[in-house]
């Protein structure tokens, strides 16, 4: 007997010299990582036995028991019995497990023996027991062939050799077969009505028992002459019934002195083809179910992401490795006008094809919103009420971001998300706090849609990362270290974005975990003097002539500054003629906006955003008028010009095209 401590925290397992007796382990060998007992303890049992302990974490449980077979590096099997006390912190988290280690092997032979079970029953019915609670822990339709492919499977099931066939399409595709040399050339793929004994037991609904090398020859004289040199005795071949139609076939060849079946050995198979059958009957439909779901969600997230001037940008989505779910994560890339661009970052509550549906309306109606010009602050809260209409009990956390790249101007709305990153063009990454509200649905219910918008600049050559909270959620850690764990991968991962967001999935894809990821990584770009002036603005209020006054200095200084002297007059005079407009034709004031666009020719971007709703329309002035000119005139003069929808009013904008400034 010995005793153990395992820290959860860490993941040490501290075993004084009596547990490692028991283990057979040597003290300079073992290492403290609970993985190292892995040569000893039985692959099923080891299932089965973190099946156990993890149920006991997460019920709530101060205690668990087990017994469970240990392989000595003799090679000889053992029985041993655990029991583990669970430490809790004050909040109920767990943190420790003390307990003991014991030899169990008499007790249990002494019990059999009193049971009257003998040595071969026993351990067949292990067999069936143990191969049961590990088809439990399969998901996919590979997870069993993996398991029944396992390098010790055939030594828990008793035979030399193992094939498994599915049905598909009134044909038997060989989807499993060992050891390595047992395939028999052209039995791939065979028909149901060939003479054939997986085709037998398909077609009669009934376990085929070969007793003799003699019956085999006279019962599959095809088949035979393939296998004979394996050695075999005998064979069981079990149809794969689930539903009462057959699914497929198996196939246990034994040899040696093995020959014949007793009628407990027989109803132990058939146990175990039911146990198999069952097994791939629930990965079958939880493929389907998968694959349905993996469309949905890769339909609903954008089929390419836009060239954005002024920034690089990478996105990555990974699908949970373990239970394999589709979950509700999503991005996207806006464009908005005046070169700005949204980013979104999101995550729908749940991992099904509800949530993917869900995911998919979130995003249209987000995209909807930030093209009408709403605010970011607006944007979330529209967003929030539109998923509290819905006919759905899920909630969403999300980070939209809005950001300029001609002037590095971000603004970030959270919404129950994690934190973003910042990472600098030497590769240092942090966390960049950002107020946050209640996630998306939750704070309409409340009638708590107020967001608080976090503005922050990018120099050149910043990152903004955002994802979900698959990427940082750790077992055994709580968030704050996996922002840690974050930031210093980033830093040590590839400068390049592309390459830093593959790095990033790689490590997702080595790590597992239960939960979906996705990755948007913005990075603006160098400065270009030549290509982008800056950016100006002004408030106009109404009945205000001074602040009227300094715009139009505002727009005069501007434009000489930027090198567009030669369009001065034109510049000033539409900035004025839309200004005026505005303070004339609606009930509040006007924000003038000047910005250079990047891009291979200069343009000079005049905005003029006010509170009415109404779109101004150009009409003829006649010979006697004295308006209507306006909007001709802006025409007449601009390169180009338009009107766009923002929030609560809208936006008269005009381009002008300047020669490039002489050095």
């Amino acid at each position: 007997m010995g005793s153990f401590d395992w820290d959860l925290l860490t993941g040490r397992l501290t075993m004084d010299e009596g547990a490692l007796n028991v283990f057979d382990m040597d003290a300079d060998s073992y290492d403290g990582d609970p993985s190292s007992l892995g040569s000893r303890v039985l692959p099923d049992e080891s299932r089965r036995l973190d099946t156990l302990v993890t149920q006991a974490l997460k019920d709530g449980s101060d205690r668990y028991g087990a017994y469970f077979r240990i392989r000595t590096r003799s090679g000889v099997q053992r029985w041993t019995h655990t029991q583990g006390l669970v430490r809790r912190d004050e909040s109920g988290r767990p943190f420790r497990i003390v307990g003991i280690v014991r030899d169990a092997s008499e007790e249990l032979t002494e019990s059999a023996a009193r049971l009257g079970l003998d040595e071969g029953r026993r351990q067949r019915t292990s067999i069936v027991e143990g191969t049961t609670a590990a088809l439990a822990h399969a998901r996919t339709v590979q997870d069993i062939i993996d398991l029944l492919n396992d390098s010790q499977g055939l030594e828990h099931f008793g035979a030399a050799s193992l094939v498994m066939g599915l049905l598909e399409a009134g044909r038997i595709h060989l989807v499993a077969e060992g050891p390595d040399g047992a395939f028999v050339p052209g039995t791939r793929f065979t028909r149901v009505d060939e003479p054939y004994p997986m085709g037998e037991v398909i077609r009669t609904l009934r376990p085929r028992f070969i007793e003799s090398p003699e019956d085999f020859a006279a019962s599959f004289p095809v088949l035979w002459p393939h296998i004979s040199g394996l050695g075999i005795t005998s064979a069981a071949y079990l149809p794969l019934i689930a539903q009462a139609r057959p699914i497929g076939a198996l196939g246990l060849l034994y040899s040696g002195d093995r020959t014949g079946f007793s009628a407990d050995e027989r109803n132990l198979l058939v146990a175990l083809g039911s146990s198999i059958a069952q097994s791939l009957q629930r990965a079958m439909l939880y493929e389907q179910e998968h694959d349905l779901a993996e469309g949905l969600q890769q339909a609903m997230l954008p089929r390419r992401i836009l060239d954005v001037p002024g920034t690089q940008i990478a996105v990555r989505y990974r699908s949970a490795r373990l239970g394999q779910d589709i979950g509700g994560d999503w991005y996207d890339i806006i464009p908005l006008p005046g070169g700005r661009v949204g980013a979104v970052i999101g995550d729908v509550q749940g991992h099904d094809t509800h949530a993917a549906a869900v995911m998919g309306q979130l995003r249209i109606v987000l995209r909807a919103y930030a093209a009408e010009g709403h605010t970011p602050a607006t944007v979330m809260a529209r967003a929030s009420v539109f998923l509290h209409e819905l006919d759905t009990e899920r909630f969403a956390t999300c980070t939209y971001a809005e950001a300029d790249p001609a002037t590095g101007l971000v603004q970030i709305v959270r919404a129950g998300h994690v934190d973003p990153l910042v990472q600098d063009p030497d590769g240092t990454a942090r966390r960049l706090p950002v107020d946050g509200g209640l996630p998306l649905g939750l704070s309409a219910e409340f009638a708590r849609l107020d967001y608080p918008v976090t503005t922050v600049e990018l120099d050149p050559g910043q990152t903004l990362l955002l994802y979900t909270d698959g990427l940082v959620e750790k077992p055994g850690a709580d968030l704050d270290e996996g922002l840690q764990w974050l930031s210093s991968l980033v830093k040590r991962g590839p400068r390049d974005l592309q390459d830093l967001a593959d790095h990033l999935c790689e490590v997702v894809d080595e790590r597992g975990g239960e939960d979906d990821v996705a990755i948007l990584l913005l990075r603006r770009e160098g400065a270009q003097p030549s290509q982008s002036g800056g950016r100006l603005q002004q408030h106009v209020g109404q009945n205000d002539p001074e602040a009227l006054s300094s715009a139009r200095h505002m727009i005069r200084a501007a434009v000489r500054a930027w090198g567009a002297g030669e369009r001065s007059d034109e510049i000033e005079l539409v900035a004025d003629e839309l200004t005026t407009n505005a303070l004339m034709h609606t009930d509040g004031g006007a924000i003038v906006t000047l910005r250079m666009l990047p891009g291979p020719e200069r343009r000079l971007r005049v905005e003029v955003e006010d509170r009415s709703s109404a779109l101004p329309r150009r009409r003829e002035a006649g010979e006697a008028g004295v308006s209507g000119r306006g909007l001709l005139l802006v025409d007449r003069l601009s390169d180009l010009w338009g009107v766009e929808p923002r929030g609560g009013g809208k936006c008269v904008w005009c381009e002008f095209v300047t020669e490039q400034p002489e050095d």
